[in-house]
């Protein structure tokens, strides 16, 4: 019997709602649940996390030397953690995972949240991404326990390595709260109010074409909720003539807070740009919080997405993150507001299908055949 779980991630755990997810359902099982992430100087506190948390405060911010001392370090912790099951959540905590899960001889649990050789972040860097492309090589090929979230980057792993995931998608927690009022934030209830939001607005996810296209619109407030490299350089364009008053930054927050100022909007964005593999095959979280708020949906297309967004009418796709094309749409939901009401409620409606509770069925499965018992009662995973 499975008594004491260890879950990995280099993430700072508090913002990763999937990994505190699928811990919600592995806690049913009445395991002892401990989540190993690390601790950013903008990490939130962990409080409300019900169980054990240990994050490690590492010199090293990114980079090779960053992974090197991050895996050495949870190497030892999973030797002496004394678990029963471990669960590595993507390509940066699984080598270590893979060495302690042979050697004590104990189930793996591998969840891929993306497709991580494939990621931009890796373009140009030919050595970096040859050595984990070699990691991925030896482990994936002896996994017995493999899920991902979506079908895409499961063909992918499949053509690859000929071991297909299961598919267990990303989708929103019922979120039972209230949205927060306009006026908290200085934002007039007349604008149409856009929300981008996560934890990696990085380059190549069309922050900085968002604000060239509200430079200079009328009736149109942008919201910026999160953290990522672009941060920094939107803030100093915000400066600029004609964008100044447009635009409200908060910075990372717990999920239900988070969803609080994201239900104030009308409009939720999500413009990965096309170039890398990793975002080609991407399905954004981000896409199933909107519809959990009944927002309309503007969204570049990437495969995942446009599937979702075309086949429940809860928005518009657009064919790249240029800003005449996002100013264009944003325009048209202004300009009709029957069009933006009808897409908010196929977003409402639509939700019904992309929730969580959804997926634990699946998520369940494989973790019952790594050796967990769970109640018959799905738990209603809502994240604090």
């Amino acid at each position: 019997m499975v008594r004491r779980v260890l879950i990995s991630v280099t993430s700072d755990v508090v913002t990763d709602q999937r990994v505190l997810k699928v811990a919600a359902e592995i806690s049913a099982t009445g395991a002892d649940i401990t989540i190993i992430g690390r601790k950013l100087p903008w990490s939130l506190e962990c409080d409300g996390i019900p169980w054990k948390v240990t994050r490690y405060r590492m010199i090293f911010k990114k980079g090779f030397l960053f992974y090197k001392f991050f895996n050495i370090r949870l190497l030892f912790s999973l030797f002496r953690s004394g678990a029963d099951l471990l669960v590595s959540n993507d390509l940066d905590t699984l080598l270590p995972n893979f060495i302690v899960s042979r050697i004590r001889n104990i189930p793996l649990v591998f969840d891929a949240h993306e497709y991580f050789t494939g990621s931009p972040e890796l373009s140009g860097r030919p050595f970096v991404k040859y050595v984990w492309k070699m990691v991925e090589r030896m482990v994936v090929p002896r996994l017995k326990y493999f899920i991902t979230v979506n079908d895409s980057i499961a063909i992918l792993y499949e053509k690859e390595y000929g071991i297909k995931p299961v598919v267990v998608r990303n989708f929103s927690a019922n979120w039972p709260g209230n949205s927060s009022e306009r006026s908290e934030l200085g934002i007039s209830k007349d604008d149409i109010l856009c929300v981008i939001q996560g934890t990696g607005l990085n380059h190549g996810r069309g922050g900085m074409e968002l604000l060239d296209a509200i430079s200079d619109t009328d009736g149109i407030h942008l919201l910026v909720i999160g953290r990522g490299d672009q941060i920094g350089a939107m803030r100093e364009k915000i400066l600029e003539p004609g964008i100044i008053n447009r635009v409200t930054f908060l910075t990372v927050m717990p999920w239900n807070d988070m969803m609080s100022y994201t239900a104030m909007a009308d409009i939720g964005l999500s413009l990965d740009m096309k170039g890398s593999v990793n975002y080609e095959n991407s399905l954004p979280n981000k896409i199933f919080d909107y519809m959990n708020a009944g927002l309309a949906v503007i969204a570049t297309d990437i495969k995942e997405v446009s599937a979702v967004v075309n086949s429940t009418g809860c928005g518009m796709i657009i064919s790249e993150p240029d800003p005449r094309l996002i100013r264009d749409a944003i325009i048209r939901f202004r300009d009709d507001r029957r069009l933006l009401k009808r897409c908010r409620q196929k977003s409402r409606d639509a939700f019904a299908n992309y929730r969580w509770e959804n997926e634990v069925p699946v998520l369940r499965n494989v973790y019952n055949s790594a050796g967990l018992v769970f109640n018959d009662k799905i738990t209603d995973s809502i994240i604090k």
